[in-house]
């Protein structure tokens, strides 16, 4: 890609490595018959749902207006499934939900006895809906507390004692369920996968005899060079076999890994204690998990601090004084307009991204090998206008 002909800042979509990274997933399906779907709280970039969609069963969404998104991008357009998750639903969002999904899963079994009258209505007027449970197997390996949901005292899916517990109370509650759902992984391998099914098998083997499906949820690394794809095969087949039933994916990150960047012009270049250089691309705005994970992302031709000639500190041009993006040193000095390009920005980017200072948010474009930059959207002053 010639970096130097799009304005910037701008998010540019690779469309071929997308594509890629979906034949990976593909393989997956074939091998096992399986059904992997786009997470779009990763990436919901729905001008690329066409390329998606050739390869992947659907979408799955946090809540009504990403199930919107998959339902009229990649639903009906295609034909590809709907599902939804969030931990607790309003009124109104489930009778919009019921018109929408395929799939419903509830946080607990409250929740789904709560709204399984709704279900039972739609259901009656010809919906196929399917619904399932997440569960909370008490096991992950994240180590980051904000991204694990089985740290102590989490809210998120329901414990087997909580689970039993309702069952003790309702004895007819699970009719009408579907399946289980579990969450616990982060950019992980797949012998942290193996590690887990033993704890779910346990603690919840006995009610999966009685369901259609599981879904493993996202936090698959499928597509990172080192992921061991086969162990996944083998996980999913083993859980095929011993419960008879269909296995569920929904990668985020895997479907766009390596598939984005974010270009930027230095505007600016000084010495405080250390050599800076003041970008038009902004950490807080622009790309949050910097901050928020941390996360350091890599610059084409740069290296670590002190690894090359010349480090810098890059920073945002907001008045946050923390929007500093990290250091990293360079072969040249940096002047004036050079372009920066960071990589893997498809993910948690465009996602997150926000207006704070009045910052533009970056054009988007997509690029293949065929047709080169096709302009995807832009914004100005309008769309900041309208968010406040």
């Amino acid at each position: 890609m010639d970096f130097s002909r799009v304005k910037t800042p701008c998010y540019i979509i690779d469309e071929d490595k997308l594509e890629e990274n979906c034949k990976i997933l593909q393989s997956v399906m074939e091998k096992t018959n399986c059904k992997i779907l786009l997470a779009q709280k990763a990436y919901s970039c729905y001008g690329t749902y066409g390329t998606i969609a050739k390869y992947l069963s659907g979408t799955t969404a946090s809540g009504v207006n990403e199930a919107k998104l998959g339902r009229y991008e990649m639903g009906i357009p295609y034909g590809k499934e709907t599902h939804v998750f969030k931990p607790a639903y309003t009124d109104e969002e489930m009778d919009e939900l019921v018109e929408l999904c395929d799939h419903i899963v509830f946080n607990n079994l409250r929740q789904w006895k709560r709204f399984r009258d709704k279900i039972q209505k739609a259901r009656k007027k010809g919906k196929d809906i399917q619904c399932g449970i997440r569960i909370n197997p008490g096991y992950s390996e994240i180590e980051t507390p904000i991204y694990n949901p089985c740290f102590a005292g989490s809210r998120l899916g329901t414990t087997l004692s909580e689970f039993e517990k309702d069952i003790q109370y309702n004895p007819d509650i699970l009719e009408g369920v579907d399946g289980l759902h579990f969450h616990t992984m982060c950019e992980q391998n797949s012998d942290v996968l193996e590690r887990t099914l033993p704890f779910v098998e346990k603690m919840f083997g006995k009610y999966l005899k009685d369901m259609k499906w599981i879904n493993f949820g996202g936090g698959h690394h499928v597509t990172r060079g080192d992921y061991d794809v086969e162990k996944l095969v083998e996980c999913i087949s083993h859980m095929q076999k011993t419960y008879d039933v269909e296995v569920y994916l929904e990668p985020g990150e895997a479907v766009a890994l390596n598939a984005g960047y974010l270009v930027s012009t230095v505007l600016d270049t000084g010495y405080h204690d250390i050599n800076y250089a003041i970008l038009d691309t902004s950490a807080a705005c622009h790309m949050p998990d910097v901050l928020e994970m941390p996360y350091r992302p890599m610059i084409i031709g740069s290296g670590n601090p002190n690894e090359k000639d010349y480090t810098y500190r890059l920073g945002g041009p907001t008045c946050l004084a923390g929007d500093i993006i990290g250091d990293y040193s360079f072969d040249e000095p940096l002047r004036e307009g050079d372009r920066l390009v960071f990589c893997d920005m498809a993910i948690y980017s465009m996602v997150k991204n926000n207006t704070f200072n009045g910052m533009n948010l970056p054009d988007i474009l997509i690029h293949n090998e065929k047709y080169g930059f096709r302009e995807y959207k832009t914004f100005g002053y309008e769309d900041f206008r309208r968010r406040v």
